[in-house]
């Protein structure tokens, strides 16, 4: 299995969600993504709000402060399951590659605008 690293600081850390998009629960180990702050957006996918349970979730933007850091999860997922991921999050997110506070490098989803 081609394995991908996603960095998770929202809903993709909690077992439901999990299980409804990649249809299992992945293993994860606590990390942190730097140089960013925690938002939240309105999520207006019934979808999404359903499986997630909530229509506000949480979302990064780039800080100007130097040290901040968001705490999260790190998985490793197959490639098919990353792009069962970017089916999950709505058009508000974009992902990137970045570097954790570990030293991996994960994907993230991130504000878009």
């Amino acid at each position: 299995m081609n394995t991908e690293l996603l960095f998770s600081y929202g809903t993709l850390q909690l077992p439901e969600v999990q299980r409804s998009t990649f249809g299992r629960e992945p293993d994860g180990r606590p990390d942190a993504i730097i140089g960013y702050d925690l938002d939240y957006v309105t999520i207006t996918d019934p979808h999404v709000v359903a499986v997630s349970g909530a229509d506000r979730h949480p979302i990064l933007r780039p800080s100007d402060t130097p040290d901040a850091a968001v705490p999260g999860t790190v998985f490793a997922i197959s490639t098919a399951e990353l792009a069962a991921a970017d089916e999950y999050e709505v058009d508000a997110y974009r992902r990137i590659s970045v570097p954790l506070r570990s030293g991996a490098q994960a994907w993230v989803y991130v504000f878009a605008g």
